[in-house]
């Protein structure tokens, strides 16, 4: 990938984070959205030494924040010794331009430092493609800042006249590596339609959920596999199928890729045979973390997301992890009919219990806590897609 990124090898840089509050956004939401933008640098290796974030009608097209807070960000940078700048939302070309030159610092936007993070934690020949992809994508209309030699090159006998950019020769370089990219994942989701289409009538199962919020270790927990587990974001990009047997009842489960707030739209495209695995996935077991204080917001995003995905509803187990470290909120004596949720009962009889239609289930994945509730709900939801399936094979049961 170009300059101006962060990689694992380096030495640990100082950010500063810049976002923007205005009439879409709530400065309750701006917060979180930096919070999560501050636990993305950590994840890629940066330490975060100041936060702005400015009120505006509207991001400013030039240089999204206004002159003044640009000028505030500029004297930060001298004075704290700041290496790099992280905006919050995906910045056009000509507000990178334009940034980087007022600023003279290192810039990046949310969208190249998910990419970032994605290539860090790429192991595959798969990921590794379709993360390659996402990058040229988003580099492609932003050349003009990721070179400085746009000189002429010279020509000679056979290349008279004169010539071409050097600009111009990269970004036909990065069109046929794109082309490329692109044929090798037609392959490769050749390779796993066949594979998906090996793997016989059996129901499958796809956890789905925001980043970081413990769907490997749920994997684990189910099919005594050993996934990377960690606490970051995006800790494995690779999708894991193992078949699991609950009681008598066979099923598939795949672990996938976590989703997230503003998920750049190039990774939606290149990780197309991974998002396969949802489409074709009979049910879903939606992990929440419910120990995070924003879960619904994240509930909502991974729905949102879903529902790009695929428009076909399809059965799904919400799953609440972490009830080890949830901690429920004080009566501020303004709500009525306040019950504190200190145990498992009392979270089955709260109002998250009731936050959709569909089974709910609360689980400790790392302690392994009420994991026989979750296993015998998802064998009578996986029975039940089976006898619809198989209707003439209910002796199996």
């Amino acid at each position: 990938m170009s300059e101006g990124h962060l990689t694992s090898d380096a030495k640990e840089e100082h950010c500063l984070l810049v976002g923007v509050i205005h009439a879409d956004i709530t400065e309750e939401i701006a917060l979180e959205h930096i919070d999560e933008l501050e636990f993305l640098a950590e994840t890629a290796g940066a330490i975060t030494k100041y936060r702005i974030l400015q009120k505006l009608p509207y991001p400013n097209p030039k240089t999204y924040v206004g002159t003044g807070k640009l000028e505030e960000i500029k004297q930060y940078i001298k004075a704290a010794d700041i290496d790099l700048v992280i905006f919050d939302d995906e910045l056009s070309p000509s507000q990178l331009r334009n940034i980087e030159r007022e600023l003279e610092c290192k810039v990046l936007d949310r969208t190249i430092l998910i990419l970032d993070i994605f290539a860090s934690r790429a192991k595959t020949f798969h990921a590794k493609t379709q993360v390659e992809l996402a990058q040229l994508q988003y580099m492609l209309p932003r050349l003009t800042r990721m070179w400085t030699h746009l000189e002429r090159q010279k020509g000679g006998i056979g290349m008279r006249g004169p010539g071409e950019s050097q600009i111009e020769t990269d970004r036909r370089i990065i069109q046929m590596r794109i082309s490329l990219m692109k044929e090798r994942l037609k392959d490769i989701d050749k390779q796993m339609g066949i594979q998906r289409g090996n793997r016989g009538q059996l129901v499958r199962v796809a956890l789905v959920g925001y980043t970081n919020v413990g769907k490997s270790t749920v994997m684990n927990l189910l099919s005594k596999a050993d996934v990377f587990a960690e606490n970051k974001l995006f800790a494995t990009l690779d999708t894991t199928v193992r078949k699991v047997v609950i009681e008598n009842m066979p099923l598939l489960l795949t672990d996938t890729v976590g989703f997230i707030r503003k998920l750049p739209k190039q990774l939606m495209e290149s990780f197309k045979s991974t998002l396969d695995e949802v489409r074709e996935a009979d049910l879903l077991i939606h992990v929440l973390d419910i120990s995070h204080p924003n879960f619904e917001d994240h509930f909502n995003v991974v729905n949102e997301t879903l529902n790009e995905i695929d428009k076909t509803e399809k059965p799904t187990i919400i799953l609440f992890n972490k009830i080890d470290a949830y901690q429920a909120p004080k009566n501020d004596d303004l709500v009525e009919d306040f019950v504190e949720i200190t145990t498992l009962e009392s979270l089955k009889k709260s109002w998250m219990a009731k936050m959709n239609k569909t089974k709910c289930v609360f689980i400790s994945a790392q302690e392994k806590e009420n994991v026989e509730e979750l296993k015998s709900v998802l064998y009578e939801e996986v029975k039940a897609i089976f006898r619809i399936r198989y209707p003439y094979n209910d002796f199996l049961f």
